[in-house]
């Protein structure tokens, strides 16, 4: 009785999920929940800041400035407060290129979510959507942004030679604020120009390749910086970023974001890197 009771039951089920199957009849509520849609970064518009990188939820994200060469240097009770942020999913907003986004490994064997190279994080501070309480916080933590024309870290200083340096250049171990564009490359000033005048640059560009000039789309910097000391001047045609008058340049032997290779080519002081406490350049 019981036996026959049993598969009287499952031929039932069975021929109710065989019409489910068929379309012949279904009741929706019988229907498994659809999987919320999954999300990479999304670009919002912020009032303040403009574009900004968020996550599916609009979370805003930040970069840190001692992620100078590109790995997470916030460890321990670091991340209680700058949480890492990580998506198995693809960017989904216009204006983000799927080529900036990767990931790093961190010391655990964890994953974290990059963007042009910077890690990504929370801040713990945030309470909502949107908030962007963390920007600006010691000086080293910025909002994520799609469109940064340069960036600021916090590094050691480390010469072609492998000596490392101060930021006052005298040998030893110390970091230093200096800029960078928007993947970490280094940026440096070089002493015989003058304000926004490049002396440097040959005509033929014939040794832009030893010291490239560093082009730039609209400026965006970060919020520590300030955005009237940066300026364009037109090199042979070409256009070149300069900051408090200095025209900016790459150095062609730095082959990794943050590296310093140029400070003491061929001499210390010849090539410096620039921050918020170099003096501005000499008027011509």
């Amino acid at each position: 009785m019981v036996t026959t009771k049993f598969y009287s039951l499952r031929f039932a089920w069975m021929a109710a999920a065989t019409a489910c199957l068929l379309n012949v009849s279904c009741n929706d509520d019988d229907q498994p929940e659809p999987e919320p849609e999954q999300t990479g970064i999304l670009v919002k518009t912020d009032a303040s800041f403009g574009s900004i990188l968020t996550d599916s939820v609009g979370q805003v994200l930040y970069v840190f400035s001692k992620d100078a060469d590109g790995n997470s240097a916030c460890a321990g009770n670091c991340l209680s407060l700058w949480p890492k942020y990580y998506s198995s999913h693809a960017a989904s907003s216009e204006g983000i290129e799927s080529d900036d986004i990767g990931t790093v490994v961190l010391a655990d064997g964890s994953l974290q979510t990059t963007y042009k190279g910077w890690p990504l994080y929370y801040y713990a501070n945030d309470e909502a959507p949107g908030d962007v309480q963390g920007d600006g916080v010691g000086g080293n933590w910025f909002v994520a942004k799609p469109d940064y024309s340069v960036l600021l870290v916090q590094n050691q200083l480390v010469g072609g030679d492998g000596t490392a340096y101060k930021a006052d250049l005298t040998p030893g171990e110390g970091m230093t604020y200096y800029l960078v564009d928007a993947y970490g490359r280094t940026l440096y000033g070089f002493v015989n120009d003058r304000y926004n005048t490049n002396n440097f640059t040959k005509p033929d560009f014939s040794n832009d390749a030893v010291w490239p000039i560093y082009e730039s789309a609209a400026l965006s910097v970060p919020s520590t910086l300030n955005a009237e000391d940066f300026a364009e001047i037109t090199v042979h045609g070409r256009m070149q970023l300069t900051y408090k008058g200095w025209p900016l340049y790459y150095f062609g032997s730095d082959a990794a974001r943050g590296e310093t290779k140029g400070i003491d080519f061929p001499k210390l002081g010849i090539w410096p890197v620039l921050n918020a406490e170099s003096p501005e350049a000499t008027a011509p």
